[in-house]
């Protein structure tokens, strides 16, 4: 009785993740109510938890597209932080992430590259990442900004916000860095839970 319903609820939210990424690139149907989605993200996130799943860095290597995220807010009466609704990230707003492995020899060591397009504005942040492989976390810190205009560079400087410089990187304690918690990893989409609580769920970029 009990594999038959992880059998099922392992099929459903697949299947309405899948629903989403199809819709969002336009290819098929419309995509399932913010609702629905972070419901979907919430037992595939427990089920990864039950099943102790754990993914290697490399398959997270290549460049995804936010599909969907959800804020946090802080309930004052119990002082606990409970999810938003979530939102899909409108389509004339392209937001990538890409994840590359930049030293051969530690797999677990890495380049994050944030990028937002809006209209002929381009804003790209890099920096270093370190993968903790049995507990899922990516940790990141981004150290260098580039912005463009009409595919000309206007500025590109180190950011002064950047927590720790490079070579210090990976001698920090993950509870000081920014972290995504990666609870689901596909071919086609991801998905994970970051420091502040929120969800994220990223496409293959195409």
């Amino acid at each position: 009785m009990t594999a038959n319903l992880t059998s099922k609820a392992t099929f459903d939210f697949v299947s309405v993740l899948s629903q989403a990424a199809a819709a969002y690139r336009g290819q098929r149907g419309t995509p399932p109510s913010a609702e629905i989605l972070v419901n979907a993200l919430l037992q595939a996130e427990k089920s990864a938890k039950q099943e102790r799943l754990t993914y290697p860095f490399e398959s997270l290597l290549g460049k995804w597209q936010l599909c969907f995220a959800t804020g946090t807010k802080k309930v004052r009466e119990q002082g606990t932080i409970v999810l938003g609704k979530g939102l899909y990230v409108p389509k004339f707003i392209r937001v990538n992430v890409s994840f590359n492995v930049t030293l051969a020899q530690d797999s677990d060591r890495g380049e994050i590259s944030n990028q937002v397009e809006f209209g002929p504005v381009l804003l790209n942040l890099t920096g270093p990442v370190q993968y903790f492989n049995k507990k899922n976390l990516l940790a990141f810190d981004f150290n260098q900004m580039l912005i463009s205009l009409f595919g000309r560079v206007v500025y590109n400087r180190p950011m002064r916000s950047g927590k720790v410089q490079t070579e210090d990187f990976y001698n920090q304690p993950i509870a000081k860095l920014p972290f995504f918690g990666f609870f689901l990893v596909t071919e086609d989409f991801i998905a994970a839970r970051g420091r502040a609580g929120g969800l994220a769920f990223w496409i293959r970029e195409t």
